[in-house]
């Protein structure tokens, strides 16, 4: 019997582009819109999110006040295929950050400087166990445990998300070097942030977003929600440890045990192989970044950490500085491999700092991994013409995965010119009716679940269904905190497996997963998570719990 053979993941993708447009014929387009509703009770005057349908909204016209007549929606038929344009126009800032990322990473990766990093590390990794309980946990274990919670803590604090695509890069073949496979790899970044983004404690995108609109203070609550953000790390954990130890008894048990010979290759580099050696140009290197470093800890000699509503000031830019100038004397007199190591290490530290400290961005995040990339190649003797060479193999490499992040923003951009998102969300919405409230708060759940297929982004689904959520909560005695918390978990679980997340689809193209292996992967786990985020869910409507 022949074996019936997976579509490509452009033909899957391109195949939801066609039954999104097939949706904007059967379900009437309509929107949510403001308006201003006096309040008799307080003399004021409350501005609420109503929906109307599109022929409502012909009828009223502009007298509405709110640019409801500027809202056009029709049936889309031959837009399935300018959807893959304005996909990238969309997503434009993800796709570039990919190239970038993925050129700069080229040029390290032809510095052999994150293959000295991973032989070094296994080396380190096989001394540490000779000591008995590191050996009965293992070190694997150990390695696994402790990047999982690092992202999750990231993703839960300031939101990591776009982040981990560049880390992908890194952690995947230092996961298939330890036995794994590269969906171990990409676990034990992007699903931890993702987990962290769910069960999230501080981030400002998804919490303070929501918060704000329900007008409640920022970050209350906080206590319930580092429990949560602890159940739902343990159990991240416990699954990708479960996964991992079983693909390294049986590598071939993996569904990417094919795929994976690109990264299986990479990964067979035997220490002789690697030249040590220390070019002048390196030093020269050093100097330059020094001297920068030097300058901006003069400009900017204490930067201030904001993490919620919590500010601490700290000298990062100097100690940063001091200890990239102190690494770096010791790998340049060792080999170049080190000082490259150095320097993504040193980006990685200005990353977060930037992040943290000043705002930074998917612009200043590329602009940086450019500066490592241009500073790599430099370090090890290539020419101008040669870095720039490999910064275009880098984006050829990759290209692929930009370009399924632009086919897969075709999706939303068909759902919302054919103005059916806000009807489905409204026709959700409908469904809370007169229920408990426990079963009130589920649902809600359900509907951010259910929302989040079609809107991954976080603040745009804040900020159209908190408006809604916020005073249902009131009318049926749940706290809005509870209504937060919906929106939380509904908005975290399902970007793993959306295929309308630019993020997971950027992710899983580093990574050189196809996103139907991934679905076969992820899926019951996804599951898991709905069910925990239920359960935990229901504490905030039964019980009293500090902040709610």
């Amino acid at each position: 019997m022949r074996k019936r053979k997976v579509p490509h993941t452009f033909v899957i993708v391109f195949f939801i582009i066609v039954i999104a447009a097939v949706l904007t014929w059967i379900i009437p387009p309509g929107k949510y819109i403001q308006e201003a509703v006096p309040n008799p009770e307080t003399g004021s005057v409350d501005t609420v999110m109503t929906f109307h349908y599109l022929d409502e909204l012909k009828e009223v016209g502009p007298s509405t006040g709110s640019g409801t007549s500027t809202f056009h929606a029709e049936p889309q038929t031959w837009q399935v295929f300018s959807a893959f344009y304005k996909g990238f126009v969309k997503q434009g800032n993800i796709i570039v950050f990919i190239l970038i990322i993925g050129g700069a990473f080229w040029i390290m990766n032809k510095s052999r400087a994150i293959d000295m990093g991973i032989i070094s590390f296994l080396k380190f990794t096989k001394r540490l166990e000779r000591w008995r309980l590191i050996r009965k946990i293992g070190v694997n274990n150990i390695v696994i445990i402790l990047v999982m919670l690092l992202f999750s803590l990231f993703g839960s604090v300031f939101g990591m998300s776009e982040e981990t695509i560049a880390f992908a890069l890194i952690i995947i073949p230092l996961a298939v070097s330890m036995g794994y496979d590269s969906i171990v790899g990409l676990c034990m970044v992007y699903v931890a942030a993702h987990i962290g983004f769910s069960g999230a404690m501080l981030n400002p995108f998804t919490i303070g977003i929501a918060q704000g609109i329900a007008e409640i203070p920022l970050f209350t609550g906080i206590g319930y929600r580092a429990v949560c953000w602890a159940i739902l790390t343990l159990v991240g954990i416990v699954f990708v440890l479960w996964y991992a130890n079983k693909v390294r008894k049986n590598p071939q048990s993996s569904i990417m045990y094919e795929d994976d010979a690109y990264w299986r290759k990479s990964a067979e580099v035997k220490e002789e192989e690697l030249e040590r050696y220390t070019p002048r140009k390196a030093w020269w290197v050093f100097a330059f970044l020094t001297a920068v470093l030097i300058v901006f800890s003069v400009l900017y000699p204490m930067t201030t950490l904001k993490i919620g509503n919590n500010e601490t000031t700290l000298p990062l830019l100097p100690i940063g500085t001091a200890v990239f100038v102190l690494l770096s004397i010791i790998t340049l007199r060792k080999t170049v491999h080190y000082f490259v190591l150095t320097l993504l290490f040193a980006t990685v530290y200005f990353l977060v700092v930037g992040v943290l400290g000043y705002e930074w961005y998917i612009m200043e995040i590329a602009s940086l991994f450019l500066v490592l990339g241009i500073a790599s190649g430099l370090a090890v003797d290539k020419s101008a013409s040669d870095i720039a060479k490999l910064f275009l193999e880098g984006m050829g490499d990759i290209l692929s995965a930009a370009v399924i992040v632009g086919l897969a923003g075709g999706i939303v951009i068909i759902l919302q010119d054919g103005g059916i998102i806000d009807t489905i969300l409204y026709g959700l919405s409908k469904s809370m009716g007169n229920m408990g409230k426990i079963a009130s708060a589920e649902i809600m759940y359900a509907i951010q679940t259910l929302i989040n297929i079609v809107i991954p982004s976080g603040s745009a689904k804040a900020a159209i269904t908190m408006p809604i959520m916020a005073p249902f909560s009131d009318l049926i005695g749940i706290s809005r905190q509870a209504t937060v918390v919906a929106f939380q978990f509904g908005d975290g679980f399902t970007n793993m497996i959306t295929p309308t997340s630019g993020v997971l689809m950027a992710a899983l193209g580093v990574a050189r997963i196809p996103w139907e292996k991934w679905v076969r992967f992820i899926w019951k786990f996804i599951l898991v998570l709905v069910v925990i985020g239920a359960l935990l869910l229901i504490p905030t409507v039964t019980m009293d719990l500090a902040g709610f």
